[in-house]
């Protein structure tokens, strides 16, 4: 899926009073996921998810489809320390750092959210990518380009989460065109401590089921008896 939807959302406002209270009927965990045009965006709305009945915050710092913000400062190891460091300063509760791709070296990135106090760092965001429509010679998206997200993008995602999990002492959360259990499995492997699913949600809305049901399969078959025990132990040659 290649997308420019950018960040667009009611406001923390409107979450808190209309959104927060359904969610917490749901037997589970709420993080949410935060962005902002400059660092005093970031600080003053973590200081404010801080004050309210969820259990973490997602540092969105690498969105592609904005012009301002998120990107700017998620590319660079001195960006990311420097909004990462601000936040927790105001934010008690969990609070991990999305990362972008669309870097030389994501281990330096990840290396900055650690450095900064960061719980966790959470990989892949989507790849920068196009689509040119032939008839009429223009990109198909407005913005002209956008994230590509899905199966498509999963190879980079292992590698990069791969290459974090040996970066860094915090956990990694991963993602990137995982769909069935096997997928959850192989980012497990390479070094992810937890998963989540996105573009495929939009394929099959009980996808996060049927993975679980996917990855009970494998442990039947390999007899495991904690998923945790094979976090990070793919054979590299």
């Amino acid at each position: 899926m290649l997308n420019s939807i950018g960040l667009q959302n009611p406001g923390v406002e409107h979450f808190i009073n209309y959104d927060l209270q359904w969610l917490r009927s749901f037997d589970t965990k709420i993080i949410v996921n935060a962005c902002g045009s400059t660092i005093e965006d970031y600080v003053e709305l973590c200081g404010i998810l801080n004050t309210i009945d969820i259990d973490g915050v997602e540092l969105n710092l690498s969105c592609p489809n904005v012009k301002a913000g998120c990107l700017a400062f998620g590319t660079t190891y001195e960006g990311v320390k420097e909004v990462t460091s601000k936040v927790r300063k105001v934010l008690d509760k969990p609070l991990i750092v999305k990362l972008t791709p669309n870097v030389t070296d994501i281990t330096q990135t990840a290396k900055a959210a650690e450095d900064a106090g960061a719980d966790g760092v959470s990989l892949i965001n989507t790849l920068l990518g196009m689509s040119i429509d032939i008839n009429t010679r223009r990109p198909y998206l407005k913005n002209n380009t956008g994230g590509l997200s899905g199966p498509a993008v999963k190879p980079v995602a292992v590698r990069m989460v791969y290459q974090v999990a040996n970066a860094v002492k915090i956990p990694v959360l991963g993602m990137g065109g995982i769909v069935t259990g096997d997928d959850v499995i192989e980012f497990m492997l390479a070094g992810a401590k937890a998963v989540s699913i996105g573009s495929g949600n939009f394929v099959s809305p009980d996808i996060s089921i049927k993975a679980i049901e996917g990855m009970e399969e494998y442990m039947r078959k390999y007899k495991v008896e904690d998923i945790n025990d094979i976090i990070g132990k793919v054979e590299m040659y």
